[in-house]
């Protein structure tokens, strides 16, 4: 198997390029499905305290047999747990589910900005990564305005910010502005939740590669410089997913793609309404 690129981060860390992501996978499937991933090939793992499956990971973690830091092992702060004496007794409760010694990446889940907690969330943050319990901390579903007011109150920039990206919802502002503070993209629901599988475009584009329309949209969040999650809970899909080292897309292939951009394009919450 090819080797995995990985993204540099702002603190000096690295994250694998590709991951795989256990949102709505059963606690009782995790473990396997992610000891197959990590015979695979897989070296990050995303998963969050909502999932209800952070024990699981751990546990596939624990019984693929490979060292637990060679695996990048990322974990989310939910909603009602945000404030800062919360936020470090969440994380807690998060590092002992996975019965880990520490975080690669903590993220804030959601800026849920009708709480008014997330500054204060996001300073329990960079405690705990001044204590050295995770590597890297960053937010996912934050906005431009989300990320302007935590940097502007901590100093602080998160190292990442995991949002919804996908061909039909590229977030091309929103990128712009990550590449202008040294936050790296990373892609949940890379795939569209599966709608764009059958696109005409894509199914094009894998039949000129001779590759699966996953594979290309995967192989087209990597070329765009992103960090992707593909869920999946099927050995053959999660093996699929990360065979997309040696080929890439042309610049036709990546123009073409672009073109399915769509401002209504969206298929989860927005961060700027979203009231949970």
């Amino acid at each position: 198997m090819n080797s995995q690129p990985t993204i540099l981060l702002n603190d000096g860390n690295k994250i694998p390029q590709v991951g795989l992501g256990v949102y709505l996978t059963p606690s009782s499937e995790t473990a396997p499905v992610v000891k197959t991933a990590i015979e695979a090939g897989y070296r990050q793992v995303d998963t969050a305290s909502i999932y209800a499956n952070e024990a699981g990971v751990g546990d596939g973690v624990a019984a693929s047999g490979i060292a637990r830091e060679e695996i990048y092992l990322t974990t989310k702060l939910w909603n009602e747990e945000q404030g800062f004496d919360s936020t470090l007794k969440a994380f807690d409760a998060s590092l002992a589910r996975m019965r880990l010694g520490y975080l690669d990446l903590y993220l804030i889940h959601w800026p849920s900005p009708h709480r008014g907690r997330y500054v204060e969330t996001w300073k329990a943050l960079v405690r705990l990564k001044e204590e050295g319990r995770v590597r890297s901390i960053g937010v996912s579903n934050f906005a431009a305005e989300h990320l302007d007011r935590i940097i502007g109150e901590t100093g602080v920039v998160p190292a990442l910010n995991q949002v919804e990206l996908h061909p039909r919802f590229q977030q091309g502002e929103l990128r712009a502005l990550h590449d202008k503070l040294g936050v790296v993209t990373q892609s949940w629901s890379p795939l569209g939740q599966g709608t764009l599988l059958a696109d005409p475009v894509i199914a094009s584009i894998a039949d000129k590669h001779s590759r699966t329309p996953a594979q290309v949209i995967v192989r087209w969040h990597i070329d765009l410089g992103l960090v992707v999650i593909p869920k999946s809970a099927t050995a053959s899909r999660i093996r699929e997913n990360i065979d997309v080292f040696d080929f890439r897309l042309d610049a036709a292939d990546l123009a073409a793609i672009g073109r399915l951009d769509s401002s209504g394009g969206r298929i989860g919450p927005n961060p700027l309404t979203a009231t949970f």
